[in-house]
């Protein structure tokens, strides 16, 4: 048990941001037998109660104020949901609360906030458990991808692709306080949001951070609006990286592509094969007629969540705060390549 007796063993669990997201991660907590979600925290009213509904929580405690949250010591660890812009301060705030951390993606908007996520986590409490939400670490399927390409058994990588090509994920809505209005529509603006290269795509660099063992070098790209005129952010992009080795990374997405259609995920070229990721579904491409799909089954977030839990129980820590933090710059430095029209490298952008 967590505390010692079976009547308080359960992992005890608050929600920073009860929004969609954050609502659906605390769902599958709470309906996890080793954990309870015991408080809710967010400054909107009605997002508290369609959380309740969601999670299948009854009483629990509920605050305007995540430092509030915080300081409940009966509080072991914390889901942090909020608008990304605000991730920075919460990772922090919670790592000087000495609590267990499970952040949503990404780790900040810009360069200054991964830094401080980087600083933050350097000098957390090594006794606590620091994950981030960039589930495909955690699914079987990525698993299995790696574990077949660090055995060699597509050759050397050669290159490699990504993509997000899908509709619009977000319903822009009215409110009449314009303070509120642009916190409630925080994907609409990309000071809150990043640009949805950032708070969407940083998904697939986290990927090939992962699978190509390191940073990109340098990068170029273009991107635009089309059909997405009443938000402050793209619609569409495509950027070329350079990684190590003279590994060229092409990566596409677009939030414009009308339903029926979408192509999410990755591929990775080497001389004797090539293998697709994607959440749903692994492909290894051995040869003209050999092809092994090995297909998810669930979402992955489940597999995150369930062993953000199991390392809190087992004491097998993880602190993967900078990892991801370096994660999220690869796309600010996608971001930025795009926003300026000029190449951009690692290091004359981070230094």
């Amino acid at each position: 048990s967590v505390r010692g007796s079976q009547a308080n063993s359960k992992i005890a669990v608050g929600l920073i941001g009860s929004g969609g997201r954050g609502s659906y991660d605390a769902s599958i907590v709470h309906a996890d037998p080793r954990a309870a979600i015991v408080a809710l925290c967010d400054p909107f009213d009605d997002q508290i109660e369609r959380a309740k509904q969601r999670i299948k929580v009854s009483h629990p405690k509920v605050f305007k104020s995540y430092e509030r949250l915080l300081a409940e010591p009966g509080i072991d660890a914390v889901i942090i949901a909020t608008p990304p812009f605000l991730h920075p301060e919460h990772l922090e705030a919670a790592i000087n609360a000495r609590k267990h951390i499970y952040c949503e993606k990404p780790m900040g908007v810009d360069i200054e906030g991964c830094r401080r996520v980087i600083r933050a986590a350097r000098r957390a409490d090594p006794k606590k458990v620091i994950s981030v939400g960039f589930q495909q670490r955690y699914g079987p399927v990525y698993l299995e991808a790696y574990r077949r390409i660090q055995k060699g058994e597509i050759g050397e990588i050669t290159t490699a692709r990504g993509f997000w090509i899908a509709g619009d994920p977000f319903t822009r809505r009215p409110y009449p306080d314009p303070e509120v209005e642009k916190l409630r529509n925080w994907f609409c603006y990309r000071e809150y949001s990043g640009d949805f290269i950032v708070e969407q795509d940083c998904h697939n660099f986290d990927d090939l951070h992962w699978f190509l063992g390191g940073l990109p070098i340098r990068c170029v790209g273009r991107g635009g609006t089309k059909v997405r005129t009443s938000m402050d952010l793209m619609d569409h992009l495509s950027v070329i990286f350079e990684w190590p080795n003279g590994i060229l990374v092409n990566f596409e997405a677009n939030q414009l592509t009308p339903r029926g259609f979408n192509r999410i995920g990755e591929e990775y070229t080497g001389t004797k094969g090539t293998i697709e990721t994607s959440r749903g579904k692994m492909v290894h491409h051995k040869s003209v007629s050999d092809h092994e799909t090995m297909e998810s089954k669930r979402d992955i977030t489940f597999d995150a969540i369930e062993q953000f839990l199991a390392r809190i129980l087992s004491g097998d820590v993880e602190n993967v705060a900078e990892r991801s933090a370096y994660s999220t710059m690869i796309a600010i430095l996608g971001r930025t390549a795009i926003y300026t029209g000029q190449e951009q490298t690692w290091k004359g952008l981070f230094g």
